[in-house]
């Protein structure tokens, strides 16, 4: 349905189409309005949304007060800049505070592509993955976006959506039938030899590896984790109890984002050997996404092996 749409503008439209039927839907901007999709919002709902300026800090919050009246907002910016940049904000008041305040955070790690180094947040997961009660979503395309819009405002707390903002490589959950879980992960493949738990852009390549592995008669079992916190424990436990061993795939540094939480599960209540695809702690090249993906071994034919590697360390 959304296969040819920018995710943006998925966003945008269901935001526009929730801010007509609740009065209490509110979006605060950071001069990146027209970046988003949101700027046709200033016309129509002149009161509810708002533009802060270069000043995320102060986006936050605003948010954070309107929230503690009962307004619902949603807050706006690239990945860094709604992440690190207004940490003690999102951490005090918004986060301790218990309000419920959606923090939309685009384009991260390897999806800001061209605007470079400065704007790829590699780190935005581990650093609100962090704070008690944090919620981090990241879905894998606009279908799954849409199907997910429900459970994002019915949920009351603060959340984190990761989205990639154009659009996304591969459409995977266009099924008319899909039915959206916000704490459940989606199994993709049901595989026997080896767990491949994917997020974001990089469900796109673990799914391909998943074929390269096929071809040399491996079963792989593709996982997406949408929700990366909280991990949903059930479904990485029982996966790897059948595979003996997991790769995680994400479009982040390997320290603190889906690798780190799958690996929490697992060792305290089912150790396997583990292999971890993602930026291996360090910041990025400027270049399109594809290219990078292959420079940093964050593309299918890497997750291959890897999970060629995992194998060999469970049957050692």
């Amino acid at each position: 349905m959304y296969e040819t749409t920018e995710m943006r503008t998925v966003l945008a439209n269901l935001l526009a189409e929730e801010m007509r039927k609740n009065p209490d839907v509110v979006i605060v901007d950071a001069d990146l309005a027209r970046a988003h999709n949101t700027l046709p919002m200033k016309q129509e709902f002149p009161d509810r949304a708002l533009d802060v300026g270069i000043a995320e800090c102060n986006m936050a919050s605003v948010a954070a007060g309107l929230a503690s009246y009962g307004f619902k907002p949603f807050i706006y910016s690239f990945a860094p800049f709604a992440s690190r940049r207004i940490c003690d904000q999102i951490a005090i008041s918004i986060v301790y505070a218990e309000q419920n305040v959606k923090i939309v955070g685009s384009d991260p790690c390897l999806a800001a592509e061209m605007n470079g180094a400065t704007h790829m947040a590699v780190e935005d997961v581990g650093v609100l993955r962090s704070l008690p009660g944090m919620v981090i979503f990241e879905p894998v395309d606009g279908d799954q976006l849409a199907a997910a819009f429900p459970a994002i405002m019915a949920y009351e707390g603060p959340m984190f959506i990761r989205l990639f903002r154009k659009v996304p490589p591969a459409t995977i959950f266009a099924d008319p039938d899909y039915k959206f879980d916000l704490f459940k992960a989606d199994m993709l493949k049901e595989g026997a030899d080896v767990s491949l738990f994917a997020t974001g852009i990089e469900v796109k390549e673990a799914l391909e590896a998943a074929e390269l592995l096929a071809a040399e008669g491996i079963s792989a079992e593709v996982i997406n984790v949408h929700t990366i916190k909280p991990v949903d424990k059930e479904t990485v436990l029982a996966s790897v109890k059948k595979t003996g061993c997991a790769v995680s795939c994400e479009n982040h540094n390997i320290i603190g984002g889906l690798g780190s939480a799958i690996s929490e599960v697992l060792i305290s209540e089912y150790p396997v050997p583990m292999e971890f695809i993602g930026m291996r702690d360090h910041f990025s090249e400027v270049g399109k996404a594809p290219y990078l993906q292959k420079l940093y071994k964050m593309d299918a034919a890497s997750i291959a092996e890897a999970a060629k590697a995992v194998i060999q360390k469970k049957n050692k």
